[in-house]
């Protein structure tokens, strides 16, 4: 059995209590035949929530380390922080390797299931990185779509200060809240992505569905009908096309 090798770029400390350990782990039990290797800057999301968005450098940075994943053996890389999400869309202008953000997967189920979609965060430069999501998906898929956004920020804190059953607490309250006015509730947050909790809508969370779509593109690694074409991405820049810009 061949060995295929997926990269995860985050941008917090504690990536392992919240993708690796719910996710990551039993995924890899499911698929032996990959290695998973992490490459972390926590500078990132705090830059980013300092400056209320990703910034021109902590875009920069993340094509440091797309590249990083691509010398370093990886087939496919996938980046666990919806906040930096236009980042990996810059970066397939540079790589050779497929990279995607963890939440583009559930954006483009979001459009399949409703046109009324409401985002629940608890960081603020979150909901902003979703709505670009959402919007390109619902663009792809040629449907109108109106997105309401809930953001609690003090179930952040408590999320920092390990008080796990309050911060589920005021996020439940969020997700029932919204969902008596959208067809479908989109938890972008990888750290949101643990809770269960049934709504009068569907619920999509982030990270099962990346997961699986690293599967599909890893998958497709070697094939000659992907994977680049596979991807939504845009058209690769030629070097000669990049080196005159």
């Amino acid at each position: 059995m061949k060995t295929k090798t997926l990269a995860l770029i985050h941008t917090v400390s504690w990536y392992d209590k919240s993708v690796i350990a719910p996710f990551v782990a039993p995924w890899l039990k499911k698929n032996p035949d990959v290695r998973v290797f992490n490459i972390m800057d926590d500078s990132l999301l705090c830059e980013s929530l300092a400056r209320h968005g990703a910034t021109k450098s902590v875009l920069k940075r993340i094509q440091f380390y797309a590249l990083a994943a691509e010398a370093m053996g990886a087939d496919v890389a996938m980046c666990s922080c919806t906040t930096v999400g236009e980042a990996t869309r810059i970066a397939r202008e540079y790589v050779s390797i497929p990279i995607f953000n963890i939440d583009e997967p559930m954006a483009r189920e979001a459009v399949r299931q409703g046109r009324r979609m409401g985002i629940i965060a608890t960081v603020p430069t979150s909901p902003a990185a979703t709505r670009r999501q959402l919007e390109r998906a619902a663009q792809e898929a040629g449907v109108q779509i109106t997105i309401e956004t809930a953001v609690n920020e003090k179930a952040f804190v408590h999320l920092q200060a390990g008080e796990i059953q309050q911060h589920n607490d005021l996020v439940c309250q969020e997700m029932d809240r919204l969902a008596a006015k959208v067809d479908v509730l989109v938890l972008g947050q990888i750290s949101l992505a643990q809770i269960q909790h049934q709504t009068r809508v569907p619920v999509l969370q982030v990270g099962h569905s990346g997961l699986a779509e690293a599967r599909r593109l890893l998958d497709l690694v070697g094939r000659a009908d992907g994977p680049a074409d596979q991807v939504l991405a845009p058209p690769r820049r030629s070097a000669a096309r990049a080196a005159a810009q």
